[in-house]
């Protein structure tokens, strides 16, 4: 299995961009979900590993 991560680069005014990595297919959607409760998305763009096959992910706040 792939390894999986999220990027994370923080701008010098505040704004927050994001990448999650190594989750193929709509499953990055939950961790994105998980995320975007923390402020205001502006802008979503998808890339090539949404369009792979996905694995069954659960993702779960403590």
């Amino acid at each position: 299995m792939q390894n999986q991560e999220i990027e994370i680069a923080i701008s010098p005014d505040g704004r927050v961009a994001y990448t999650v990595k190594g989750l193929p297919g709509s499953a990055c959607e939950s961790v994105s979900a998980l995320l975007e409760q923390l402020g205001k998305v502006e802008e979503t763009t998808r890339t090539g590993e949404y369009f792979e096959d996905e694995p069954h992910v659960d993702v779960s706040l403590s």
